[in-house]
């Protein structure tokens, strides 16, 4: 009997330890996964301390600087203007401001430094002071903030200006594993808020937690600030999907193949409204107009929130990049459902409709570009079918 249950038992291991073509393939899929989570993991720890960094030694200046007085309120304008010059990405004055927030708002990340990198840290005296008393902002550890958390994140929390607020949302996101987008909806729809107003706080938490998208290493490399950060040209910077990434290599292919004066300026443009961060798909400058051509694609139907996004980042535009000599900006939307394709223009301050005939002239026809579009979706859909 027991001879027999031992054969029992050597026949299960030998069967365990079999593998099979499924087998190969799942082994080498969870490495993959698991080793691609560890780099992405590391490029984020390290794209976080080099900012958090970057706000130490501004805070240090502005304490200690033996000629911060000579710049005064030009500090941030000086300082972004000549780490530009140096080609360091990301280093704009805004940006800048919100290192300088970041690391007063998280100063105990100084815990998580690691020893080779801690003579990078300034020498300022009431740092280690600050450190140690830093661990009542934060509910959680600082080490695991920076193992779960992108800087993304961290810049939508340090925008929160109530503390028991931003740890609500810190616990939120670590458990609930949020995208950062899923972060920022979650704070636009004022989850915070509405928890405090529920009775019943953890059926609203699980509500909360059956719709979110939550992180994963794709979501998390495709995050410009990393891009950025990597010394990768923005243009490579992948959109949501890869359809509406192929689609927009096509359109700017297109444009440019017109010869109708488009010049290639930016893919996923950056642009920074109030606190909050956007994406223009495309941005060329059209050398006859003489004016900005923004672009947003949509792999969705036409939907009229649409047209208000792209004439905010037209007017943004018409504000911020023209320049002298410049017509004001226009936009083009690009909506697309299967085999259909809508297109609508945005125009800022165009009144004259000396202006708008001339637009119209110019750039490409809506039927032009409907048959383009719908002619590359077609193409995408029998690549997919195949």
């Amino acid at each position: 009997m027991r001879l027999r249950k031992n054969e029992k038992q050597m026949e299960r291991k030998r069967k365990a330890s079999e593998m099979d073509f499924a087998s190969l393939i799942q082994a080498i899929r969870t490495t993959h996964e698991h080793f691609a989570a560890q780099a992405v993991r590391a490029v984020n720890i390290g794209l976080t301390l080099r900012n958090w960094f970057i706000g130490a030694h501004i805070a240090e200046f502005e304490l200690r600087g033996a000629d911060r007085a000579h710049y005064g309120d030009r500090l941030l304008d000086e300082l972004s203007h000549e780490l530009r010059k140096a080609d360091i990405s990301n280093t704009g004055r805004r940006q800048l401001y919100q290192y300088l927030a970041f690391f007063r708002t998280y100063p105990q990340i100084a815990r998580t430094v690691p020893a080779q990198s801690r003579m990078l840290l300034p020498e300022a005296t009431g740092l280690q002071k600050k450190v140690r008393t830093a661990s009542a902002q934060s509910a959680i550890p600082p080490e695991t903030l920076m193992n779960q958390l992108s800087y993304s994140h961290f810049e939508l929390l340090i925008g929160l200006d109530d503390d028991l607020k931003r740890r609500f949302y810190e616990v939120g996101s670590i458990r609930g594993q949020w995208s950062v987008r899923e972060l920022k909806r979650q704070i636009a729809t004022l989850y915070f808020e509405r928890s405090g107003l529920s009775r019943d706080k953890e059926r609203l938490a699980a509500i909360v937690q059956s719709g979110v998208e939550e992180q994963s290493p794709v979501l998390s490399i495709r995050d410009p600030y990393v891009f950025e950060f990597l010394g990768i040209k923005p243009r490579e910077v992948m959109g949501e999907s890869h359809l509406e990434d192929a689609l927009l290599d096509k359109v700017q292919e297109f444009l440019l193949e017109l010869g109708r004066g488009f010049c290639f300026e930016a893919r996923q443009k950056r642009i920074r409204i109030g606190d909050e961060f956007f994406f223009v798909d495309l941005v060329f400058y059209h050398r006859i107009l003489k004016c900005h051509v923004l672009i947003d694609l949509k792999v969705d139907e036409f939907k009229h929130e649409h047209v208000g996004q792209l004439n905010t980042y037209v007017t943004w535009f018409q504000k911020h990049e023209m320049t002298a000599g410049d017509n004001p900006p226009v936009g083009l939307l690009l909506c697309t459902r299967k085999n259909h394709a809508l297109i609508e223009y945005a125009l800022a301050g165009m009144d004259n409709q000396l202006f708008v005939s001339r637009y119209q002239l110019e750039l490409p026809k809506k039927e032009e570009l409907e048959r383009f579009l719908e002619a590359k979706l077609k193409e995408q859909g029998s690549m997919h079918a195949d």
